[in-house]
């Protein structure tokens, strides 16, 4: 079907100079069981193409779900008139950016293995839902199986051809337990850790049996007392660490908010765009990568919506800010040197400047090593609650899960635990990182950002890491 796009597009017409055309199909199917009871599955399909011009340094752009030949050139028209109407106002001239002449494809790791039908994935979920333990407080679970495909071809006037073919699968866990007077819930894996790929990524995050340790750690909570309060050391666990780097490292860095885009929608930044090669975000163990080559991560790609080739770059090295999150365009306009970042949730929006893959280079030490150089602290894991400021500065957490730390060994599970910093300090606490062994791949699909808003999909991955003095508190604060 996407090959009568490069027809459709080569018989266009135009006097822009230069246009593209970018066709997007996205499916998704979902299957939920809930205590045990499937729920109606939940399928969606959506197609359509985005069509832009450049003419007279101004870009424009406009969107059709109507695929015909006559259907993408109504739009193209109307992106053309459109650049027209505002190339008197402009503010930025766009005819210094080099049209991407680049060629290239991209597939998801197991795009060539059979994906099981929707009844095979109820019975694989009715199977791990038959491990939830009869225990009269367990009063709701939900297990579920999200898998999604995004097909995407970019064609553009400068001889452009770039084709991209994504799954993503989302399982997920959560158990809700209930005495009477307190309710804890636990999850494992959903939307905070997709992955790039078919049934293997169920494999790499151990879904089977996690169903029973789930519903154990529940009813464990329920009986533990609310976590400490005061100042100590905190080990975060990956899943936790996730959001951590989401909120406090990736928003800040996104170019176009530096520059002041978002600032009626999604915020500003706490950094400036004189701290890039200043500004110490971190201790010199703070390594931050823009990598969209791991396979398994949600946000890989050789190339952005934009039509600009994707590489690995460091955003922070020794702790150092060296590289904002921003495009082409948001290069021009800072001067500073960005990454291929430009990205858009779907036909039907523009690329801007988003978060991909933002990862936390591992260290050197080992789980065990990590739990025995603190003498008093809490691990937190899994994040249940989140809240930052507009700069991305100040920020309180909550997690699912904890456990005190005494004398380098973990001890008793605590429940309700959270902790609160700020993103200019906390990262220079940053005491000790994990090493590959300590590693895990999350993501969610969930960022949203722009106007018209836009949710994209965007992986972390991340070691265990430790942070010296930090305010953390129960759940009577």
């Amino acid at each position: 079907m996407f090959e009568s796009f490069r027809q459709r597009f080569a018989a266009l017409a135009t006097r822009a100079e230069f246009h593209s055309l970018r066709v997007v199909r996205q499916t998704s199917e979902q299957a939920l069981l809930r205590r045990g009871v499937a729920e109606p599955p939940s399928l969606s399909q959506d197609m359509g193409a985005m069509l832009s011009v450049r003419l007279a340094g101004v870009e424009a752009y406009a969107a059709t779900a109507d695929l015909s030949q006559a259907g993408l050139q109504r739009a193209l028209d109307q992106a053309e008139t459109l650049a027209r109407q505002i190339a008197r106002y402009a503010l930025i001239d766009q005819s210094r950016l080099d049209p991407p002449p680049f060629s290239a494809q991209y597939r998801s790791p197991g795009l060539d293995q059979p994906y099981p039908s929707l009844a095979e994935r109820f019975e694989l979920l009715a199977e791990e839902s038959a491990r939830i333990p009869g225990d009269p407080r367990l009063v709701n679970w939900n297990l579920y199986l999200d898998a999604q495909r995004h097909e995407q071809l970019y064609l553009n006037s400068a001889s452009a051809e770039q084709w991209q073919d994504l799954r993503f699968t989302y399982p997920g866990i959560s158990v809700t337990a209930f005495d009477g007077s307190d309710s804890q819930t636990r999850t494992f894996g959903g939307y905070g850790s997709g992955q790039q790929g078919g049934m293997e990524v169920l494999q790499r995050l151990g879904f089977a049996g996690a169903a029973a340790r789930v519903a154990d750690e529940a009813l464990q909570l329920l009986m533990a007392p609310n976590a400490p309060s005061g100042t100590t050391d905190l080990l975060l666990m990956p899943d936790q660490m996730m959001l951590q780097i989401h909120e406090s490292i990736g928003h800040p860095l996104e170019l176009d908010r530096i520059l002041g885009d978002e600032r009626n929608y999604a915020g500003t930044s706490f950094i400036g765009l004189e701290d890039f090669g200043r500004y110490q975000y971190g201790s010199k163990l703070l390594n931050i990568s823009f990598d969209p080559g791991v396979p398994e991560e949600l946000a890989s790609y050789s190339f952005d919506d934009d039509g600009q080739p994707a590489r690995k770059e460091m955003l922070i090295s020794d702790g150092l800010l060296l590289r904002p999150l921003g495009g082409a365009l948001s290069q021009q306009r800072s001067g500073l040197p960005g990454v291929a970042n430009s990205r858009a949730s779907s036909w039907n929006r523009a690329p801007i400047d988003r978060m991909a893959n933002l990862n936390l280079e591992p260290g050197d030490q080992s789980l065990a090593q990590l739990i025995g150089g603190i003498e008093h602290g809490v691990l937190m894991s899994t994040n249940r609650s989140w809240s930052i400021d507009d700069s991305r500065n100040k920020f309180q957490f909550g997690c699912e899960w904890g456990r005190v730390i005494e004398n380098g060994e973990l001890g008793a599970v605590v429940k309700n635990p959270n902790y609160r910093g700020v993103s200019a300090h906390f990262w220079r606490s940053l005491a000790a990182v994990g090493d590959a062994s300590t590693v895990e791949v999350h993501g969610t699909p969930y960022c949203g950002k722009g106007e018209p808003n836009q949710v994209v999909r965007v992986g972390h991955a991340s070691p265990a890491c430790v942070f010296r003095q930090v305010e953390v508190f129960g759940g009577a604060q």
